[in-house]
């Protein structure tokens, strides 16, 4: 069962690139009974093990011993960790916390804030939006992105394409002074869209801001939560990463890699939907039907042997996915699978319409399918399964 109050609180969480405290905080009271720790970057780290299994580089900010010689035929040929530790693999649930948002660039004479841009949104879908602009207090001040009214505006510039330059935030001042003095703005300020998170029981369906990526958030956290109730010993230790910075050039993950250095991963994503940009032929993402899992995009391809084994489970257990090659975008998945000496990655997505935009649809079902296909995995791993996926069988 799906835990809408979580995801609401994930939501609503503001938390734009470099400025994720609220999701941090949201994320630690949901992952109670589990050890939890945060680094300085906003990198949230939830550590489980069931009984029997050992210490998974909790506190240390090392990396994590692999099974180099538990006796079960698995040997992690060639790496750079203790042999013979009897340590197990590691899989690491990767999800970043931030979404699309703004940064105050400077304060005009008439009151309007300049800005910038955390991550990519189409100029398009901004003007006459509210955000919250978060002073450096605290207090979140509503403004309203600028839009000329069309009294005002030529047959030319209603078809110009708009410029950054020329978008402003709107907080009611009306100078310098006043929003400086009476609104507390200053330079720097961070500014996310304000939107409340709103569910649809009948429908089964999510309303809200940022499911890119707080969809995939609570997508660790239900599978930490399936794990937690299972009496099955696993063949691996799971560590829950909840990486920053993830709009701005995926910079958290780099982090999360480099402490926790999985043997495994499986990045959640909240995924563009397509299906209202495409017939049914050609759509890739299409909300209702399961999980995305992602064969390729801009920064990573997936590893075939994983690809191979959610396709196996989806099947045996009747999980619906849907399969993606994307010729742009990226995850999560192009720092991880990269670390160390490589990672073999898997990229599970929810389809959500309108990402980084104000406004996204997605579907629980969809977000379902997320996680029994991730809970699946992990419960199926196990010395073989381990070997083939990191291609130990090739050179035999």
């Amino acid at each position: 069962m799906i835990d809408i109050d979580m995801i609401r609180d994930l939501s609503n969480a503001f938390g734009p690139s470099g400025f994720e405290e609220e999701v941090v905080k949201v994320i630690g009271r949901y992952l109670k009974g589990m050890e939890v720790d945060n680094d300085a970057m906003n990198n949230v780290y939830a550590w489980f093990r069931k009984p029997g299994s050992t210490d998974v580089g909790h506190g240390t900010g090392s990396g994590v011993p692999g099974d180099a010689c538990s006796g079960d035929g698995y040997s992690v040929d060639g790496c750079a960790r203790d042999a013979c530790s009897g340590r197990k693999p590691v899989i690491m649930l990767d999800a970043h916390t931030d979404e699309c948002g703004f940064m105050v660039q400077g304060i005009m004479d008439n009151g309007l804030l300049s800005m910038v841009m955390l991550g990519g949104m189409d100029l398009s879908s901004l003007p006459a939006h509210t955000v919250l602009v978060r002073t450096r207090s605290g207090k979140k001040v509503r403004g309203i992105i600028t839009s000329r009214p069309v009294h005002f505006m030529t047959e030319k510039e209603r078809n110009a394409p708009l410029d950054i330059k020329g978008i402003y935030i709107d907080v009611g001042a009306s100078s310098r002074e006043e929003a400086e003095e009476t609104y507390g703005i200053r330079i720097g300020d961070p500014a996310a869209p304000e939107v409340a998170f709103d569910y649809d029981g009948d429908h089964g369906l999510c309303f809200g801001k940022a499911f890119d990526n707080r969809m995939g958030c609570a997508c660790i956290i239900h599978t930490m939560r399936e794990l937690q109730g299972m009496d099955q010993e696993l063949a691996v230790d799971v560590v829950g990463a909840f990486a920053a910075q993830e709009e701005v050039g995926m910079r958290g993950a780099c982090v999360t890699a480099a402490r926790i250095q999985p043997d495994l991963a499986i990045v959640f994503e909240g995924s563009p939907a397509d299906d209202f940009y495409y017939g049914r032929e050609k759509a890739q993402g299409v909300m209702r039907a399961g999980v995305q899992i992602r064969c390729m995009d801009k920064s990573y391809i997936t590893n075939p042997a994983f690809l191979a084994y959610a396709h196996e489970l989806g099947e045996e257990k009747g999980i619906p996915c849907q399969d993606t090659v994307r010729r742009g975008g990226s995850t999560n998945a192009g720092k991880i699978s990269l670390a160390g000496r490589a990672v073999p990655t898997l990229v599970l997505g929810i389809p959500s319409r309108y990402v980084h935009s104000h406004y996204n649809f997605c579907a629980v079902e969809d977000i379902e399918a997320a996680v029994r296909m991730a809970v699946e995995v992990i419960r199926g791993l196990d010395s073989r399964r381990i070997g083939l996926l990191m291609h130990r069988d090739i050179l035999e």
